[in-house]
């Protein structure tokens, strides 16, 4: 749910996600609950990294018993604006790529750290997310949303005027905001959030995000490094691998929230922290670290194309992504495969 993105050291820059007014934070646990197995093989098997990016003795991921998405992940996505078809593309190519194979390090090398993530009865989160459906809104709730009008969005998408279906056993839902819609705390602390909808709102309980595209609002903050705040003189923002400065940005944003909404869906799966109103999840503790080397003020190592573009890991039809790393929960550090060590 949280999503504290650190892209510098000397000043946070958040697109924090939190869900209501519950404000996320991060809280460090002294205790940690895992399988005994041989952790280091068990993360390299899944593509870990063995470097120690974002390490910390004091940061330990607990399990709480809830569920987590082992079964197929089906996402449907409501477009929720105006969106331009290559914007789309890009965004579905993403998708896709979690599950098929591409050149190494790839999206789907990327997932497998977030498969490593359990259940109680020992099942991974699943390794197949297919877009299972899509939904076309043209601003039914106007160009200024809330957390509660997102809930109202997803309902018209669900009901017996809308496309999608009700999927609550591995269903999730994506409301994605085209650059010209506002979000009641978008620009100033949030670039996407997720959590559940509420029965008494859409009829069922089902896992959800929303993320937002800030290319004309806030690129510095939700679309770093492809933007940079001016007060960071002497930074050169980096090219975006897919010409799109705030789609590429949204890509590590959608990530980010896709990882946290299969392994703690309901708030009350794996997260550090004992409030489940301020929980600490897995792509939080790894914000703003893209490569080896990376904490701090440093993004880490990365990859440059041919065309000068950044980027760390390959998807289908030779898309190229930044996408920040996830806490691995066996070696506990953030891991990617674009590691030095991996690649």
């Amino acid at each position: 749910m949280a999503c504290f993105r650190q892209a510098v050291a000397v000043i946070a820059i958040l697109h924090s996600c939190w869900v209501l007014d519950v404000y996320a934070y991060r809280i460090w646990l002294n205790s940690y609950q895992t399988h005994a197995i041989d952790a280091v093989a068990t993360a390299t098997a899944y593509g870990g990294s063995k470097s120690l990016e974002g390490s910390s003795p004091f940061v330990h991921m607990q399990y709480h018993m809830g569920p987590v998405l082992t079964s197929n992940i089906r996402a449907y996505i409501i477009w929720y604006g105006s969106w331009k078809s290559t914007q789309k593309t890009v965004i579905r190519d993403f998708l896709r790529s979690i599950s098929k194979a591409a050149r190494k390090p790839s999206v789907a090398q990327w997932w497998s750290t977030v498969q490593l993530y359990t259940d109680q009865t020992g099942a991974n989160i699943s390794k197949t997310v297919e877009i299972a459906g899509e939904h076309r809104d043209r601003y039914s709730h106007g160009k200024l949303l809330s957390r509660m009008s997102i809930q109202e969005v997803i309902r018209a998408a669900i009901g017996q005027n809308g496309s999608l279906p009700i999927d609550s056993k591995g269903g999730l839902y994506m409301v994605l905001s085209s650059e010209d819609v506002a979000m009641q705390d978008f620009c100033q602390a949030v670039c996407g959030f997720h959590y559940f909808t509420f029965p008494s709102i859409v009829g069922y309980t089902l896992p959800y995000a929303w993320i937002g595209n800030s290319a004309a609002q806030c690129p510095e903050l939700c679309a770093y490094p492809f933007a940079v705040p001016s007060y960071m003189t002497g930074m050169t923002p980096l090219k975006p691998p897919n010409g799109d400065m705030g789609i590429d940005g949204m890509i590590s944003v959608i990530g980010h929230e896709l990882a946290e909404l299969s392994s703690n869906p309901l708030i009350n799966a794996w997260y550090a922290g004992d409030d489940p109103t301020a929980p600490t999840e897995i792509a939080d503790l790894c914000e703003g670290i893209y490569g080896s080397g990376g904490g701090g003020s440093y993004m880490g190592s990365v990859l440059t194309d041919g065309m000068g573009a950044s980027y760390n890991i390959n998807g289908v039809r030779r898309r190229k992504y930044l996408l920040q790393w996830v806490w691995n929960p066996y070696l506990n550090y953030c891991a990617g495969p674009n590691a030095m060590d991996a690649v």
